[in-house]
């Protein structure tokens, strides 16, 4: 759908004849000059830094790494539990991969990460890092067999040491992909977490497969099937107990890397040090669930479970949600400059730091103008929810070299969408009692509460 920008008049040949600017100033977000309007048409298109000039050559290198890691990985875990356990194990690890991937991204609403980087971290989880693993984890549980002559203290040595340190540093890759190469998607705690959480997710569903079907395979030895079976227990602990185990431990190299893009650039020692803390404690309460069985007894898994890990994950799901609603309250402090200068009208700061607000001017403008126009609305919600965290980042001292460059491009889109978002944010605004409007005037009998 096309639809017609706000056309400001254009200048006179004096200034002193000239009724309106073809844009508003840019506020500044310190005591310094405010910065130029918006460049030349040729200017509006910011373009990055890349590593690959071609973004073809780039998207395909990606996609047939993790393409190759796929069928490899896949590969191997056929042949370790067969055709028949292969496809019964990928079918019972496929059942919790959406719920977890719905709550990630609900987490993500305020600010969505493209999809693109989402597919990508489970991509990266469920293949490149889920191929690591098991070479890494294979070769080193041999080499301690051999080496001790005990293949007991091989399987306690490989879980609760190897494996942590192993998968969770195959996980951290994907984050540090995208952080470094994703930066201006990368804005936050909120970012840390999600992608942490796809990455997770994507390791956890091809490691299941291998448990699933490798219970399923001792089944058929044993000759044991319903619920007294090793599948039955291994679904019950894996996939309805703890899904969200993997997800959890990545989680906190996810906030490491998270704060450390919050941290304001002159802090170097701070913003390597907090993923290298956040991987850590990833690796620490990995080995501690590992080891939960060899160290604490035969209760030890259900006393760590519930001793730890759903209180660990209670507070991780606070913290992020509280998180999220602190984005909200920086978009409600940090948009109204751009109000004050005109980019904006003065309730579109009211309703876009509103999620319920965001979706009643979608939904507005679907029904009034169509679903183009909706599309434009999440659009420009998008845009200014952008452009809110990029000037907070600079207040912070966080902001990279091109926040001008990209501050200027936001303030474009939104002024190219500005027409259709602005009355539908404005409609949101007052149905959702973010603005208060006095009710219609009614003469009764020539009374009026509201004449002066």
């Amino acid at each position: 759908m096309t639809h017609s920008s706000p056309q400001p008049p254009a200048h006179a040949a004096h200034p002193a004849h000239a009724p309106q600017a073809a844009h508003p100033a840019v506020p500044a977000y310190d005591p310094e000059p405010s910065f130029d309007a918006v460049p030349e048409r040729a200017r509006w298109r910011y373009k990055p830094r890349r590593l690959w000039r071609s973004r073809v050559v780039r998207l395909g290198s990606v996609f047939t790494v993790l393409a190759l890691c796929a069928l490899v990985i896949l590969a191997l875990v056929r042949e370790q539990t067969g055709t028949e356990g292969f496809l019964v194990g990928l079918g019972l690890a496929l059942l919790p991969v959406p719920l977890l991937l719905a709550a990630f991204r609900w987490l993500d609403r305020v600010e969505p990460a493209p999809w693109r980087n989402m597919i990508f971290a489970f991509s990266w989880g469920a293949f490149a890092a889920a191929l690591v693993a098991i070479i890494a984890n294979t070769f080193a549980h041999r080499w301690i067999a051999t080496a001790t002559a005990d293949p007991t203290a091989a399987d306690t040595i490989g879980a609760t040491v190897i494996a942590p340190v192993v998968e969770e540093t195959a996980k951290a890759v994907a984050v540090l992909l995208l952080f470094l190469f994703r930066r201006r998607e990368f804005t936050g705690m909120v970012d840390g977490v999600v992608t942490a959480g796809f990455t997770a997710t994507g390791f956890a569903f091809t490691e299941n497969i291998l448990y699933l079907g490798d219970a399923f395979g001792e089944d058929q030895q044993l000759g044991a099937s319903g619920f007294a079976s090793v599948t039955a227990a291994t679904f019950f602990v894996r996939i309805v107990m703890s899904p969200f185990a993997h997800p959890l431990f990545t989680v906190f190299t996810g906030l490491g890397f998270g704060i450390a893009a919050v941290s304001a650039r002159r802090k170097r020692v701070r913003r390597i040090a907090l993923p290298l803390l956040g991987l850590l404690l990833a690796m620490s309460v990995h080995a501690m669930w590992n080891g939960s069985v060899s160290f604490f007894g035969p209760w030890g898994f259900y006393a760590v479970y519930g001793a730890f890990m759903v209180p660990a994950f209670g507070l991780m799901t606070w913290l992020v949600i509280w998180t999220r609603q602190r984005e909200l309250c920086t978009i409600s402090g940090e948009l109204p400059a751009y109000a004050a200068a005109g980019w904006l009208s003065p309730t579109e700061p009211l309703a876009l730091s509103s999620m319920r607000a965001r979706g009643l001017a979608r939904a507005y403008a679907a029904r009034t103008f169509g679903p183009g126009a909706a599309r434009a609305v999440g659009e420009y919600e998008a845009f200014a929810t952008s452009l809110a965290f990029l000037r907070h980042r600079a207040r912070r001292g966080a902001a990279g070299p091109d926040f001008l460059a990209r501050e200027q491009e936001l303030l474009h889109h939104l002024w190219q969408r500005k027409a259709l978002a602005g009355p539908a944010l404005t409609y949101a605004a007052r149905a959702t009692g973010r603005v208060w409007v006095p009710p219609p005037h009614r003469d009764y009998d020539g009374y009026n509460p509201y004449r002066a």
